[in-house]
């Protein structure tokens, strides 16, 4: 009898297993509802678990793609098994594959993005603009106003992620030892830069995401320019208040650029014209010009490489004509232009994390929970409450789910509550340092200076902000929400 009760336990416990993957609908062809079943409830638990461990990030030191690529395996994983045990294998794989499909298009579009912005730090073009900004020896109050409107006006081009470090790099250099200010800045940086990112398909993830899904042409973002200019205006007043107006000393530092500089930016603009000509004229995916254009960079890397020594020379000649040890000192130490090294410079962990996020969210949407979502909040509730809500959700658990969520969801909604949704979760972010990537990267360059609760004690006032960018939206583009 006691060899007979481990067998007895193990029977047990298989079968507790085969009835939490167990379904009343295996027999139907087609989609299965797995919502009301113990593997769809499963399967909420482990995203919930992973998403737990991404907000802990700052805490646990644990890179925030680990647990979300975690999830996903499992979580595609009980949806295979549960069609095994249906006999209906096809199905989820051809699921699987078009939501690959959208996060391999994301993720290219977006590995050429940061390629560029790395070439461009390679090539030391922000440290000359934050060089040009501490030599000219500003006061807080206007570097306050400088970072905030470089942070708005740059982020639509280079993300709003890239844009916040550049700015939180300038403002710990001119106010170094002067925590507060700092922490200020900061605030004011992830609002500006959220912000402006709100209103371009480069700016943001999430517009990325609805623009590439053509729910939003080019040219329609930028009637989101006067709300989410309002949204970065109405609390960067208020905080500018409790500014002093006193001078930082001025530091003397001269950044010269390096060979190329000026032409990359011109071949990335180059690179954003051309992805936007394959969407707009040749109804192709975008990705396709952004590929087309990483190529301009490695024709131009090519071009450094081998003009290089004829460069070397002459600037060695000029150099010891006229005395300069340090400049010789600088030239003997210049390495070529290689485009591969700044391929590997990319965020990869956030790369990552987003092929973890979608996975998770295309598979729960296959078990049936987004359909679920889409019901309660676009059916019983209007769609203009359902997106400013969510713009406030997505400070919590991350503009990029929020949004993929309702891109997959496709809910019946008219062109201005698709700019609605676009607006809330770029700018809902803000309500929270953990609430997007800005955030999250300043807390991490300014640790202990920028911090959650330094954030929080002005959610109010960014709230304020929001608030007054959703009606200003409702109200100028009030002819929107009736075009479908």
């Amino acid at each position: 009898m006691s060899n007979l009760r481990p067998l007895s336990l193990l029977a047990l416990l298989t079968g507790l297993v085969c009835l939490l993957f167990s379904t009343t609908a295996l027999s139907a062809v087609g989609p299965i509802d797995l919502t009301s079943s113990g593997a769809g409830i499963f399967a909420l638990v482990i995203f919930t678990l992973a998403y737990l461990l991404v907000m802990g990030e700052e805490k646990l030191h644990l890179r925030k793609s680990k647990p979300v690529l975690v999830a996903a395996g499992i979580i595609w994983a009980v949806i295979g098994w549960m069609y095994v045990q249906a006999g209906q294998t096809g199905l989820p794989e051809e699921s699987f594959r078009h939501t690959l499909l959208e996060f391999a298009e994301l993720m290219l579009f977006l590995l050429v993005a940061m390629t560029y912005i790395n070439a461009m730090e390679e090539r030391r073009i922000f440290d000359a603009l934050r060089s040009w900004m501490v030599r000219r020896g500003f006061s807080y109050r206007t570097l306050f106003w400088m970072t905030g409107f470089l942070s708005f006006f740059i982020s639509p081009i280079a993300d709003n992620l890239t844009t916040a470090l550049l700015m939180c790099a300038v403002v710990m250099k001119v106010g170094e030892g002067d925590n507060r200010f700092i922490n200020l800045c900061c605030i004011n940086i992830v609002v500006a830069a959220n912000a402006g990112g709100a209103f371009s398909p480069f700016g943001d993830i999430t517009t990325l995401m609805v623009w590439q899904a053509g729910l939003v042409k080019f040219s329609e973002f930028f009637v989101l320019l006067l709300p989410a200019l309002v949204n970065f205006l109405i609390p960067a007043f208020i905080i500018n208040l409790y500014i002093g107006n006193q001078k930082p000393t001025a530091v003397d530092e001269l950044v010269e650029l390096k060979r190329g500089a000026r032409r990359i930016v011109f071949l990335f603009l180059l690179t954003i014209t051309t992805a936007v000509l394959c969407h707009t004229l040749l109804h192709l995916p975008p990705v396709l010009g952004m590929m087309a254009g990483l190529g301009y960079l490695q024709f131009f890397g090519y071009f450094l490489r081998k003009t290089l020594p004829g460069s070397l020379a002459k600037k060695r000649l000029l150099a010891e004509q006229a005395g300069d040890t340090e400049r010789l000192k600088r030239l003997g130490s210049v390495v070529p232009f290689d485009v591969f090294s700044r391929v590997a410079r990319a965020e990869w962990d956030t790369l990552l994390f987003f092929y973890g996020v979608i996975m998770c969210v295309g598979g729960l949407g296959y078990m049936g929970y987004l359909a679920m979502m889409s019901d309660l909040l676009y059916t019983q509730w209007d769609a203009t409450y359902a997106n400013i809500a969510l713009g406030v959700i997505s400070a919590v658990i991350d503009n990029i789910p929020v949004m993929f969520a309702v891109i997959t969801m496709q809910p019946e909604m008219s062109h201005g509550h698709w700019l609605l949704i676009t607006l809330t979760a770029g700018v809902g972010g803000s309500l929270l340092s953990i609430g997007s990537a800005a955030g999250v990267a300043l807390m991490g360059q300014a640790r202990g200076i920028y911090t959650f609760m330094g954030h929080l004690r002005w959610a109010p006032v960014i709230m304020l902000g929001y608030i007054a960018s959703v009606i200003l939206h409702l109200w100028l583009n009030e002819a929107l929400f009736s075009v479908y």
